[in-house]
């Protein structure tokens, strides 16, 4: 679905929105509702974190702790659907690849029953390279943040 970002007053994404701008599905989609959007400036990921997710079966037997990689990838995933967002029609036939990661820290794991925030903010577009800096909490205390670049591309 095209959208306008001139006319569109959106701030925010549930699930079924979400999976119409991203490719993503279960189990991979990682954030549940997007909240908090201003096109070309930031946009706070939500993720409800269930002990039913599949990596908990693993991750760990006993003490399930969410993957930090998979927390980077709630990271992504709200960038990228704030990319789409941003460039409304012209994002039609894209897709966004995530291209590099720096500066990522993790400080507290994030554990069934959290709901984990993901506050991105770009930092620079030019062209169709995106850069974002990414802020992750539970409960309002701060679990995880990084840097990283993004590409939009046609899709193949």
């Amino acid at each position: 679905m095209a959208m306008d970002v001139a006319s569109e007053t959106v701030t925010d994404m549930d699930t079924n929105r979400l999976m119409e701008v991203l490719p993503h599905r279960y189990p991979f989609l990682m954030i549940d509702r997007m909240v908090d959007i201003i096109a070309n400036v930031s946009a706070t990921g939500i993720k409800n974190v269930t002990v039913n997710e599949p990596y908990f079966q693993g991750h760990f037997p006993g003490q399930p702790v969410m993957p930090g990689v998979l927390i980077i990838e709630a990271m992504a995933q709200t960038s990228a659907a704030l990319v789409v967002h941003s460039m409304g029609a012209h994002a039609e036939g894209k897709i966004v690849y995530f291209m590099s990661i720096g500066s990522a820290r993790f400080r507290k794991p994030v554990v069934p029953g959290d709901r984990l925030y993901v506050h991105v903010t770009k930092m620079r577009s030019r062209g169709s390279v995106w850069k974002f800096s990414a802020e992750a909490k539970v409960d309002g205390v701060v679990v995880a943040e990084a840097t990283y670049s993004a590409m939009i591309l046609d899709k193949e």
